[in-house]
């Protein structure tokens, strides 16, 4: 089945080269050049994957995921020209799921979409029910349940908190975890797992800055607390 992309850019040189190059790539590209008209679009298109532009008119990129994320939880790379970290974390906090910047390689913004679209796909396999203290996760339905509250999570952070699940108590090494959350070609998830995790939390937890469930081992990674 051909994923659909929604290219957002309100540069058309860029939505006109990534439209082409996603096509050729095997993938159904429809384009929008601002946020207002993005989001329009989104809800009517329902498309696998939004490459998102920051900068933009009438409603920039951040003003789109504040909105789109209480909706949707549908994989969003956020695209900036800028180069500052705290702009990439921002878009990260706003719920996407991985950041490029400008100027960038083709091949590698392909890697990246293929890999997000793969773990976004992971709840059509067949049905895993995880069950740690009051969390539940449910791969088939994609649901994760806390406290007996259904909580919307992105794809990355489903997946992150379904591999911290099935091995309660074993701490997770960063470049474990990243590498059990990338592909091959997929960079960039090992300086954002920290955000991630945080955000993570802040969905989980009673008290994200002291949590229960997902713990720091410092020095070495993460962990998902066993019930004693």
């Amino acid at each position: 089945m051909t994923a659909t992309i929604l290219v957002v850019d309100d540069q058309s040189s860029v939505r006109q080269l990534l439209q082409e190059y996603l096509t050729e790539q095997g993938f159904k590209v429809i384009t929008a050049s601002d946020g207002q008209t993005a989001l329009y679009t989104a809800r009517h298109e329902e498309p696998d994957l939004i490459l998102l532009d920051i900068m933009m008119p009438k409603m920039d990129g951040y003003q789109f995921l504040r909105v789109y994320r209480q909706e949707r939880q549908t994989p969003i790379i956020i695209i900036t020209a800028r180069e500052e970290e705290t702009d990439a974390v921002l878009g990260l906090d706003l719920g996407a799921d991985d950041y490029v910047v400008k100027p960038f390689r083709l091949r590698e913004l392909t890697a990246r979409i293929r890999a997000t679209l793969r773990r976004s796909m992971e709840g059509k396999e067949p049905t895993e029910i995880l069950h740690v203290g009051e969390v539940w996760l449910d791969t088939g339905e994609h649901t994760v349940k806390v406290r007996g509250q259904e909580v919307a999570l992105t794809p990355l952070e489903f997946d992150l908190l379904a591999t911290l699940m099935r091995s309660p108590g074993r701490v997770f090494t960063r470049e474990e975890l990243a590498e059990r959350l990338s592909d091959s070609g997929f960079a960039g998830i090992n300086s954002t797992l920290n955000i991630h995790v945080r955000n993570l939390r802040k969905k989980i937890e009673l008290n994200p800055s002291d949590p229960v469930w997902i713990e720091t081992v410092f020095g070495v990674g993460y962990r998902f607390r066993k019930p004693e």
